[in-house]
């Protein structure tokens, strides 16, 4: 029972904490593409394209819009 309520409140918890604007980007880094002191970024999953701090990857979806 202890077992079920833990599981329950870690659930509750990663829900509440988890960024919600890339939970869905995977940032996948290419150090042959860096210029200026900046990392090459690529999303796997929507195929954004970025520069940016090399120390992390982007904190938030750069989607490219479609054109309808």
């Amino acid at each position: 029972m202890i077992v079920a309520v833990g599981l329950i409140i870690a659930f509750v918890l990663v829900l509440i904490f988890s960024n919600r604007q890339t939970r869905n980007c995977r940032w996948r880094e290419n150090r042959r593409k860096d210029r200026g002191g900046q990392r090459y970024y690529h999303c796997v999953s929507c195929g954004a394209e970025t520069w940016g701090d090399p120390q992390k990857p982007p904190q938030v979806c750069l989607k490219p819009e479609l054109d309808n």
